[in-house]
Formats: structure tokens, sequence, C-alpha cells
């Protein structure tokens, strides 16, 4: 029968999350999107499904229901857009879900990138009007790299958009995907009577006043070809729905949870975040077939999450998430082993043996003493800068975790503070800052005013905000004569002594110590790398 469960599934059944056995019962995963693609939303219906929070806030509305739950920061409020990672626990028929919500915003790329090794799949979510955008595909070739496992949600069917062939058909296309349609709108925008659950064989339907919001309920039917069909939709309805689905089933891929495991295929589901479609259903998938804990790449070996000793890798960390207390957080991914509260971990990098007395597990700005922690959950360790991204924390074992780098920034400002008294408060935050991973602080050889480096203008425009908000420093940027930075390095100490005898009026260092070169424009920075190629110029620099 056309859109029948076995295709979804080889024993022809979809899984509840209770009912799995065999797997971990972790579920670390991002969610992925381009800006006003309705990210934000569905993360509160997510958590309101999973019974995380009762109220969801609605990020169009107006007054307190505007303040998004996982958009914590002022900038943020005001703008309507998250610009920095945030980290939200919670459980549901068994499962725990760790979910991380990513910068939207292209500015903040490194971020997200960052956030994304920590992840073990993520959720995909398009615009129905718009498609697949710039930052969309940039951010899917981040988890294409990693291997990063895909759920496609295409988001605001209850309005006017594009043909669900039209979409998914560019999912495939453009990402190159197999592509497996999960559920069907049974029209979109004016049109919109509800979605159609093919791996379930289910009817959603809005409710019948003006909100049009999904009140669960939900009426099972045989199939596409049930009669009940006739009853429960209009005409043009009904006779689309079944000439549109019964093409879906026959022209794309059945399900394949190993395919989709290694990132070869998508399973898509059409919904409306705002109306609450398609939003328990995405739960299930990720309940059903996104993995648990996966092995972490790291030197010299890989870590396995079945290990008994106990290893994790910080990927953010955040300053000031509480301002009363003037707080730092590291947010630490657990790659092996049991964690309890108050074992003492070991910082590789340094050697340091740090006790873990009060880690947190975190619901936007609300936490919760965490007594334990398994393999994929993400715990907040409060420190007082003595824990930075990229750092590994173990039992003893001298283990890297890799892939978490440090990107060149594209936009170098010089510092101007208008009270010259503040000069200790502008240095903290601008190492609290760096510290958390938004940007970067030179040093110049010649010269006092620090010099920051970031990916977007908009960082830019946040610094400014927190510096004022969050350390009462009234600070402005200017331009520096430099365009763009590499740090360098050789493999004899000597020559790399002569360059930067040579080019000392152009050199920096990093807040490491590690040297910089910064370079007027890319045709400087190619002369100078032609002239110079004992010098190794890099665009990354690995976090240690």
């Amino acid at each position: 029968m056309p859109g029948s469960a076995s295709r979804f599934h080889p024993d022809g059944k979809c899984l509840s999350g209770s009912a799995m056995t065999t797997v971990s019962d972790r579920r670390t995963f991002a969610i992925i999107s381009h800006p006003d693609a309705g990210k934000t939303t569905l993360t509160e219906k997510l958590l309101l499904a999973g019974g995380a929070i009762h109220l969801a806030g609605e990020v169009k509305a107006r007054g307190q229901n505007r303040r998004a739950r996982s958009d914590w920061m002022k900038i943020e409020q005001q703008r309507g857009i998250s610009v920095t990672s945030s980290v939200m626990t919670f459980e549901r028929q068994g499962i725990t879900f760790n979910l991380l919500d990513t910068p939207g915003h292209e500015d903040f790329s490194e971020d997200t990138y960052r956030t994304l090794t920590a992840v073990d799949s993520a959720v995909m979510v398009i615009d129905a009007a718009r498609g697949i955008e710039a930052q969309t595909r940039k951010l899917f070739e981040v988890c294409r790299m990693r291997s990063v496992p895909i759920i496609t949600f295409i988001n605001k069917v209850d309005r006017e958009g594009r043909s669900p062939f039209e979409l998914i058909d560019e999912v495939a296309d453009a990402l190159a995907l197999d592509v497996c349609p999960m559920s069907w709108p049974v029209g979109m925008g004016g049109t919109f009577e509800g979605i159609y659950d093919l791996a379930r064989n289910a009817l959603h339907r809005p409710a019948a006043d003006a909100t049009g919001a999904f009140e669960g309920d939900s009426v099972p039917v045989g199939g596409l070809d049930d009669p009940d069909l006739d009853r429960l939709l209009s005409a043009d309805a009904v006779n689309q729905l079944r000439e549109e689905a019964e093409l879906a089933v026959a022209g794309y891929s059945d399900f394949d949870p190993v395919a989709y495991r290694n990132g070869d295929l998508t399973p898509v589901y059409f919904g409306s975040a705002l109306k609450e479609f398609g939003v328990e259903q995405l739960i299930d998938a990720i309940a059903d077939f996104a993995p648990g804990p996966r092995p972490q790449p790291g030197e010299p070996r890989d870590v396995s999450p079945e290990e008994a000793s106990v290893a994790g890798f910080v990927f953010k960390v955040q300053a000031n998430m509480n301002p009363q207390h003037r707080d730092r957080v590291a947010f630490m991914r657990l790659c092996s082993g049991k964690f309890k509260r108050g074992m003492k971990l070991t910082q590789v990098g340094t050697g340091k043996v740090i006790a873990v007395h009060s880690p947190i597990l975190f619901f936007a700005r609300e936490r919760e003493l965490a007594e334990e922690a398994f393999p994929g959950d993400i715990i907040g360790i409060p420190n007082h800068g003595t824990l930075r991204v990229g750092d590994t924390l173990t039992e003893g074992e001298a283990i890297r975790f890799t892939g978490l780098p440090n990107f060149a920034p594209e936009i170098l400002r010089r510092v101007r503070l208008a009270d010259p008294t503040k000069t200790k408060q502008l240095r903290n935050a601008l190492n609290d800052m760096a510290e958390e991973g938004i940007m970067q602080v030179f040093h110049p050889s010649i010269g006092s005013q620090w010099i920051v480096g970031v990916v977007g203008q908009l960082q830019l425009d946040v610094l400014i905000s927190r510096l004022e908000a969050e350390y009462k420093v009234d600070a402005g940027f200017e331009a520096s004569p430099w365009d763009t930075a590499r740090w360098i390095a050789a493999d004899d100490d000597k020559q790399l002594e002569e360059f930067k005898g040579l080019f000392r009026s152009a050199l920096a260092e990093d807040r490491d110590g590690a040297p910089v070169f910064m370079a007027k424009d890319m045709w400087e920075l190619n002369y100078v790398q032609g002239r110079h190629p004992a010098i190794r110029f890099s665009a990354t620099k690995d976090r240690r």
C-alpha cells in the first residue's frame, strides 16, 4: 500500500524511544539553519514537546514573549536572532536529549563550527518559501566534513511556499543527498489542511479556530487510499495529497538507517514550528534514528564512548551567563566514561588537575547541578579562566581531541577606549571574550592599541553591546592599518627570528603569545609569502 511503514524501517515498524534497547539513550544534536528559517521557534517547540518547558515564547511576539528561552544575551533579545550557542538538556520517553542551538548568523559561523564538533547528529531547518540558503549550505558542508547525519525539517508549510517536490529536489541536488520524505503537506499556505505522516499513516489536522495550530488531532488511517481521507479532507486536498504522496513514495529513496547515519541520506519532515506541526514526529525521528554517542577523533588515538575512563573536550566558553555572578562556564562534551560530581580531571595541555565540584546541566539561563553524566552529555564547568576552548580533560591519559581550530579573522579593528582609566576593565573584557572564541585579540609589537579580529561585522556590534552591558566599558572601533592576519611558524627558529626582525612593524602576538603576521591586503600577504618560502603562513590555528 502506498505510504506503508515498511519502507521507513527494516522491520516494518516505527520504533518509539522507549522501545529502544540496543543503542545509547543519549541524543546530542544541533539545529542548523539560515537566519529567519524558524530555528529558535523550533527549538522552543521541541523543548515544549519534550516537557522541558510548559509555555513556549514566540520570537515574533511582543513584550516578554519575545524573549526566546534559548536567546539570553541582550542583543539577541533586541534583534530576535541567535548569536551564541545555547545548550539545553531534556528527557522524553527514556531518552536524554542534549540540544545545541547554534548561531544562525553567518558572522558567527566559527562558533557554530565548534558546536558541530560536539554533536552526533543535526536537524537542518529550511524555510518552505526560500529553500536552501547560503548559510544552510555552509553549515551542511561542515556536517559533511564530520560525517554528521542530518534530518531535514522543511518549516512554515502553513504559509505560501514552493512546491514540496521542488524543495526536496533542491535538497537532493544542491547537497548531493538521497532523500526520503517521511511526511507530506496537505496543501500549503491558504490551502493548508494538515500533514500526512507517511511513516505511520496518520493525518495531523489543524484546529478549526483562527489559530490553525496542531492540537493533537491525529487520525490513523489505513493508507493513502483509505476512504476516511475523503471525509477528513476537502475533495481538492485529498486528490492532491494522493497524487503527490504516491509520486513521492515511488520517486524517492526508501529510508535506510545505515545510509542516514553515514550522512548519505536525509529523512525529510514537513511542518510548522510556529503551529507545532511535525514537532512530535521530529523528536521521535531523533530518538528512533539518530545515533547515540560516536567515537571522537583524537591524538594519539580516537576515543570510544564505551571506554571506562572519563575524557571530554571544551568546545565553548561563555562568560557572564549570569551577570550578577560574573561567571565563566566551560561547556564540555563528555566523550567516554561515567562522570561523577567532584571527580578530578587533568587538563591535558597544562597538566593541571582540576576538581569539578559544581558541574551543571543547562536549560538556557536555568541550571541544575549534575551529579553524574554520561558520554554524549554536555556539562558546564564553572571556572575563572582556567579552561579554554579546545582543552581536553581526562582522568590522566595524555589524549588530545582534534578538530577545533581558530580561524584567521577577516576584519581587523583597533580598539578605541573612551575613558583611559578603564584600561584594565577593557583588557579583562577582551580576554574574557577571546576565551569564548567569538573574537581574537592581537597585541602589536609596536604600539599599545589592541587589535580585535572577527569573522563578520555583527560580531563587532555584539562586542560593543557586551562591553557596555556586562563590563560598563565605553569603547569603539576604528580602522586598522591591516586587512588580514596569519599565524607564522618555521622549522628553523633562526629563520623565523630573522623574519620577525624584518617585519617587526607588521607583527603581533595572539593571546597565547603565538606570532602573527598582519598584512595590509591579500596582495601583500601573497607577496611576502612568495619571498619567504621557509615561513609557514596559516589561516587556522589548532586549539590546544
